[in-house]
């Protein structure tokens, strides 16, 4: 099956010509499948934002190219603004970006500039106000009436409402609490198990990304540095900690104990490392 998504020899440089010439994307190539889910880290300046912003077209390529379904998004405008529905973009605290005077009219803006008709875009709010557990007198009030988090899901949903095939997201979880982030996470899971959606998710959050993602791209220095499931990328914990990243804590505490002595192998979730555990205690219940 052909990916949905292909990153080509992708080249950006900002202020190209200017003594503020920087390149923040250096020869990244990588394809994504329907209904996968990637995890994207790297340090602050990697180019993480900057890939983000090429997927959808907000951002031309200074060489090389974005393939949606085999098509070069950057080869008709008819393609290029397409591309900008079928793949959503969610930015980093996106909820400074409302501003409508309702949370459904907030919701509609995406649905609306597509050309659809009121009843489709009407079933496209409501269903994606569903989708982040937002109930319908909810959809009356102003979003800036809103809690921090409430703010969050009106922002997911109003990208969701454009039922994109991709859905790429900045840090979803940035500034909330526990239960904001896992309600949060949960409904991006909700979404791609529902539409077959791939989801690219940036995040700072090492056992997020552990837990939830197929694969993890690693950012470093403007390329691609590692492309692998989790246990492949975290398997290379020295490289990633000399990148200046983190590594899960349960990974931390294993290389801890491994360096101590005990047989132990490489994990990085929970759930890996309760079993690693009770193999070590030759199957006895671990407390």
């Amino acid at each position: 099956m052909e990916p949905i998504l292909q990153v080509q020899n992708l080249n950006y440089i900002y202020s190209q010509g200017t003594p503020f010439e920087h390149q923040a994307l250096m020869d990244v190539s990588f394809s994504v499948r329907r209904g996968e889910f990637l995890g994207i880290i790297g340090h602050t300046g990697s180019g993480k934002s900057t890939l983000m912003q090429q997927l959808n077209g907000l951002l031309k390529p200074t060489s090389g190219k974005i393939l949606l379904d085999g098509k070069d998004i950057w080869s008709d405008k008819k393609l290029t603004r397409q591309a900008r529905f079928r793949v959503g973009l969610v930015f980093q605290y996106p909820e400074y970006q409302l501003f409508e005077e309702t949370v459904y009219r907030d919701i509609a803006f995406g649905p609306r500039n597509m050309g659809l008709k009121e009843d489709e875009i009407d079933r496209r709010v409501r269903d994606a106000a569903r989708a982040v557990g937002l109930t319908d007198a909810q959809l009356q009030v102003s979003p800036f009436d809103l809690s921090g988090g409430q703010k969050r899901r009106v922002a997911i949903a109003g990208v969701i409402a454009m039922e994109p095939e991709v859905l790429i997201l900045d840090e979803p979880t940035a500034g909330l609490d526990p239960a904001g982030r896992a309600e949060i996470l949960g409904y991006i899971e909700h979404y791609r198990k529902t539409h077959n959606a791939a989801i690219l998710m940036v995040s700072h959050s090492m056992d997020d990304v552990a837990r939830l993602t197929e694969r993890l791209l690693v950012m470093n220095g403007s390329k691609l540095a590692m492309d692998g499931t989790p246990a492949e990328v975290f398997a290379r914990s020295d490289e990633l900690l000399e990148m200046g990243l983190n590594i899960p804590e349960v990974t931390r505490v294993f290389l801890d104990l491994k360096k101590m002595g005990l047989d132990v192998e490489p994990v990085y979730t929970i759930g890996q490392a309760v079993e690693a555990l009770k193999k070590l205690k030759g199957g006895a219940a671990v407390c």
